[in-house]
């Protein structure tokens, strides 16, 4: 994002310090310099660790400290935001690009955020992971390039990382016109014994996945600024499936948009326009596509406003068609369209069990519109029914800490029609989706450790009606991969979800995740659906219960620029669906990034 002009941040910190002891160290001695243990657990080469060890440098904070971003001798606009805070290193880890600010690796205050991390100045908004912002999460790198500032890097005496010369380039004397450049390049392999609940032939896939994201973000003055990303990707394996345009792609645009910002009505406010990605959803309703090389990505227009405690967001998209082969070739996929509004609301700060604690309440309207296979519905027999789909999503979440408490809580009506391709019948659409996490962040003596409880049910139908309203509700761009289930197995139709989990961090670059999913159909009368369609088994599924999916997930932040995060399920298929044509099966996923 571009610095608004008067918006400079004044953010009050009180520092905590106890002799000498690292606030985010664990008790016991470990530290992130324990780097010896972590090669023994995780078995790579030490000789990657030291790379950019000096990344995390930070100095203390004052007791006053004027947020960055913003030429020196403007007046601020955003109001102070008393807090009190462990000042110190940012921690490394960051789950990175987890979206769902519930249990966390670490809890992150809004002032802390913005003193450690590239968030830009959104007040309150900054709190957490920043997701309130509108933009995605951010941290030290955000899921979205341009959300990140690195307009502190103006002075020099602010670079502590080799990339930092590659974050902030002056093109003018004044340092007013400024480029940045971004860059991510993934590595990524599957193994899967039985893929797709035993649907998918050969047995045994092992695939491998490449992508390359690089992008540059001009600034002239603080009103103006033009981004572009470019995407390339490539997959190949043995006995693999589901490899098309969302896996390789030839070297194309991902993202080029402008955006214009300027101060309004006591706002800050701003204009996107051109290919984005978006992120402004629940991301138990809609993500950038992660698993797949190719991330989602939009053509259109967005315009927001951003007030001290409220924000409001307004977009239209088109679906960019991602399946061109040649180079630089996508355009506009007008099957497929995201439009829409949002509102947040940040209520008063408040205390809970002698703790502080906030809260953020969105209200929200999302419409799809699906032409062809996009917007394909289950029919008789499990077969598909393509046809045009419109669907309205009116939705409500609460979610924020009180105390050790971290919660979120949403629900949605999803109405509208679908018309069968080839007919004049019109059916209504009445479906409904409800989330929730909560959960208990006990003290950093225990390994900062969170322990909480996810539930999710989203309405299934009866796929045998050919007439009458359709009761399914339908996620099509995807919620964030690992929100549900590691597998993917499972996707948010027809659907009821039950999952205990417990994450530990038990040193500042590592963090492990423990989660055990049930999975029921809403309805029995429904097919059990996958991202792509619905499933077909070899025989007649009348179960309820589908299985249960234990996994566990470890996140190693090597440094700064470097991560590896692995993922193991075994997803156990119930007696009911064994007997209609199913099978269990076990899932391995390993991911190493590379970003700047």
């Amino acid at each position: 994002m571009l610095p608004f002009p008067n918006s400079a941040t004044t953010v009050r910190y009180r520092c905590i310090r106890k002799g000498s002891i690292d606030p985010y160290s664990v008790q016991g001695g470990r530290k992130a310099t324990d780097f010896h243990v972590l090669v023994m657990l995780l078995s790579l080469p030490a000789g990657i660790v030291t790379m950019g060890q000096g990344a995390h440098a930070a100095t203390p904070v004052s007791v006053s400290t004027t947020g960055t971003g913003v030429p020196s001798g403007q007046a601020s606009q955003s109001q102070p935001e008393n807090v009190v805070v462990r000042i110190g290193r940012r921690p490394p880890i960051q789950v990175y690009p987890h979206a769902n600010p519930v249990g966390q690796p670490l809890r992150m205050s809004g002032a802390e955020n913005r003193k450690n991390g590239h968030q830009y100045d959104w007040g309150v908004f900054n709190r957490g992971n920043g997701e309130s912002a509108g933009f995605g999460p951010v941290g030290t790198y955000g899921v979205a390039p341009w959300a990140e500032d690195w307009s502190n890097l103006r002075g020099r005496k602010n670079h502590n990382d080799p990339f930092d010369v590659l974050k902030y380039i002056p093109l003018t004397r004044s340092g007013n016109v400024w480029i940045s450049f971004s860059g991510e390049t993934r590595l990524r392999n599957w193994f899967e014994t039985r893929p797709q609940l035993g649907t998918q032939k050969p047995n045994d896939s092992g695939r491998f996945a490449v992508r390359n994201l690089y992008g540059a973000d001009l600034h002239i003055g603080s009103h103006l600024r033009f981004f572009g990303q470019l995407v390339n990707a490539d997959a190949a394996g043995w006995g693999g499936y589901g490899y098309g345009s969302t896996y390789r792609k030839r070297l194309d645009a991902q993202q080029a948009f402008v955006e214009v910002r300027w101060n309004m009505l006591g706002a800050r406010s701003g204009f996107m326009f051109g290919r984005q990605q978006f992120l402004d959803a629940p991301s138990y309703m809609l993500y950038a596509r992660e698993t797949p090389n190719v991330p989602l990505s939009w053509d259109g227009f967005r315009g927001y406003m951003v007030w001290k405690r409220v924000r409001i967001d307004g977009w239209d998209f088109v679906q960019t068609y991602d399946s061109e082969n040649k180079m630089f070739h996508d355009t506009e996929n007008y099957a497929s369209r995201l439009y829409g509004f949002n509102t947040t609301w940040a209520p008063p700060d408040f205390t809970f069990m002698g703790q502080k604690g906030y809260s953020f309440v969105d209200a929200f309207y999302i419409g799809y519109k699906l032409n062809g296979a996009a917007g394909a519905i289950a029919g008789p027999g499990d077969s598909s029914v393509k046809g045009s789909n419109t669907r309205n999503n009116f939705g409500v979440r609460w979610h924020g800490v009180a105390g050790p408490i971290e919660f979120s809580v949403g629900g949605i009506w999803q109405g509208g029609v679908f018309r069968p391709a080839g007919t004049t019948l019109a059916r209504n659409v009445s479906a409904y989706a409800i989330n929730s996490s909560v959960g208990y962040r006990f003290s950093e003596k225990t390994l900062n450790t969170f322990a909480g409880i996810q539930t999710d049910v989203y309405s299934g139908g009866n796929s045998t009606d050919r007439t009458g309203t359709v009761g399914t509700y339908i996620s099509p761009f995807n919620p964030q991969t690992n929100y549900l289930d590691t597998t993917t197995y499972m996707t948010a139709s027809n659907l009821i979800s039950f999952a205990p989990l417990v994450r530990i961090t038990p040193f500042r670059s590592v963090s492990i995740q423990f989660k055990y999913p049930l999975f029921w159909r809403d309805s029995v009368n429904d097919p059990i659906y996958k991202s792509s369609g619905n499933y077909k088994f070899s025989g007649n599924f009348r179960g309820r219960f589908i299985g249960m999916a234990p996994q566990v997930s470890i996140a190693w932040q090597i440094n700064t620029h470097v991560s590896w995060t692995q993922y193991a399920s075994r997803f156990m298929t119930s007696h009911a669906l064994n007997t209609a044509g199913g099978s269990s099966g076990t899932y391995y996923q390993s991911n190493f990034v590379f970003r700047f």
